[in-house]
């Protein structure tokens, strides 16, 4: 058993039972990007949110204490995405990545943006042209230290 074989036992009951990631996350009360990442293995829960997923998923004692250990993170399972969705938020890196990052040089200085402290807000945001996606991403500016 791995972190894996727990992540395809929650998507897979996720889709037997019709549940919603948003559902799921006001149980364990956190937020829904952080929740959904954390079922796919990309984030730790704690004891106490590792036994709320695990009743939600039926998962064994054991399958809770997989969701407790750090994984590995960035398991896309290629260089370049070929996911249709993913490979976009790809394509918008390969586009405005030096837009982004010129951006927030000139604000900041030289540094980065944290994807430590670090929030996400994914909503559903009408237009009668067609409904957009509106992402949010927030992180801590980080400067580089001299040394």
């Amino acid at each position: 058993m791995n972190r894996n074989d727990i992540t395809e036992k929650i998507i897979a009951t996720k889709v037997s039972k019709g549940l919603k990631w948003e559902d799921v996350a006001k149980k364990v009360g956190l937020s829904k990007e952080w929740v959904t990442a954390g079922c796919l293995g990309q984030m730790t829960f704690d004891t106490k949110q590792a036994k709320i997923i695990g009743k939600i998923f039926g998962l064994t004692a054991e399958e809770q204490k997989w969701l407790q250990v750090v994984p590995y993170k960035g398991s896309l399972p290629t260089a370049v995405p070929t996911d249709p969705l993913i490979y976009r938020w790809y394509e918008i890196v390969n586009v405005y990545g030096s837009t982004i990052k010129e951006l927030i040089h000139e604000e900041f200085g030289d540094g980065i943006m944290s994807a430590i402290d670090f929030s996400m807000d994914i909503v559903r945001q009408p237009d009668p042209k067609g409904d957009r996606v509106n992402v949010v991403l927030s992180g801590k500016f980080l400067p580089y230290k001299q040394y």
